[in-house]
């Protein structure tokens, strides 16, 4: 992979690979832009097929927070951290106070939280060694019910842009994974009176949990979903769900999940759901909840004033609607402007010095 080629047309600041000897930790952080503040990202734990896979794997996760937090009206950048191994053999205290001292030689630049196969007691561990990483217990903690409920408010505003009203009563939604933020928006749903909700997942006791916890939702194969007649389809699972072969089969008037990098060419798949008719709310936006959640962390923890900061991705996901329609562009091209102007435009208001 030609690394320095690739941060360069991104615009990357920094890609750090890091080995410790006594537990076996081998791991890339990557900063992609610092402009409205210090980088923020989750570490993500994952036993990649190669150590090309891991840093492509970083380096677009990390870009992705950039703009999660730029559309989200925080004062964040984005950053992101891998860790490459089997989860279930690798992690301790050492392994995780490693990493803790591998994020404090960045002094402040980035700033990490928990993410796929690493959890809030982990993060404790993390802290031991650095006071540079939230979603701490008894601070924000975990984030997956808050992604869920900034991807709820998304949905309410998906359904009015394309029915004229949030009533979920006469609605059908396919949730694709349920082990966190898909459990949670499920119960949002259901609360908010769908009328029906499936669900996919590939982990039997994920599969059993839900069945046992909401009786009334309905397990669907994992292929079958794509040709499912339904108004929205939610992913909550990993990304590239939207590509060639899917979108051609879906029937769905709504795309509207908390999964990252949904669409497997974000070109060339936000532009052929438009041309479908299907209106899709855009990954980065729809799922910053988490991420607004752990911000107030950094400010002094408050949930009631976080939930209402995650409650502004139902404006924000309209704002973004009527940019696209506007300007005749797909939604994930007029998320991405959108989030660019608000880090060009702190930019250029910085201009001048101001002492503090």
């Amino acid at each position: 992979m030609k690394k320095f080629e690739y941060m360069e047309k991104h615009g990357y600041e920094q890609l750090v690979y890091f080995y410790d000897k006594t537990t076996g930790l081998r791991g890339i952080t990557c900063i992609h832009n610092t402009t409205l503040g210090p980088a923020l990202g989750g570490t993500r734990l994952w036993n990649y097929d190669n150590e090309d896979d891991a840093t492509l794997d970083v380096l677009r996760l990390a870009r992705g927070m950039t703009y999660k937090a730029a559309a989200a009206g925080l004062n964040l950048g984005g950053g992101k951290t891998v860790l490459i191994g089997e989860a279930d053999q690798v992690k301790s205290e050492a392994y995780f106070r490693a990493l803790g001292r591998y994020v404090q030689t960045l002094n402040g630049r980035y700033i990490t939280a928990e993410d796929v196969n690493t959890a809030t007691k982990d993060m404790d561990f993390v802290n031991m060694e650095t006071d540079h990483v939230v979603g701490l217990p008894g601070k924000s903690g975990n984030p997956s019910p808050a992604t869920a409920k900034g991807a709820f408010h998304g949905i309410r505003a998906s359904l009015v842009e394309v029915f004229g009203s949030e009533d979920m009563s006469e609605r059908t939604f396919m949730v694709q994974g349920a082990g966190q933020t898909g459990d949670f928006l499920i119960g949002y749903l259901l609360e908010a009176g769908a009328k029906k909700v499936y669900f996919t997942e590939i982990n039997e006791k994920h599969i059993e949990k839900i069945n046992q916890k909401y009786p009334n939702v309905e397990f669907v194969e994992p292929d079958d979903i794509y040709d499912l007649d339904v108004d929205v389809y939610a992913p909550c699972a990993l990304g590239a769900t939207l590509n060639d072969k899917t979108i051609k089969r879906l029937k769905c008037k709504i795309v509207a999940g908390t999964a990252n990098n949904q669409l497997e060419d974000e070109d060339k798949h936000g532009e052929m759901l438009k041309d479908k008719g299907i209106v899709y709310a855009p990954d980065f936006v729809i799922n910053a909840g988490g991420l607004i959640n752990v911000y107030h962390e950094i400010k002094g923890y408050q949930e009631e004033a976080a939930y209402r900061d995650i409650e502004k991705v139902y404006d924000r996901i309209l704002d973004i609607y009527k940019i696209a329609k506007e300007d005749d562009i797909h939604t994930q091209q007029a998320a991405k402007a959108f989030a660019k102007r608000r880090i060009e435009t702190i930019n250029n208001m910085r201009a001048n010095y101001v002492k503090r």
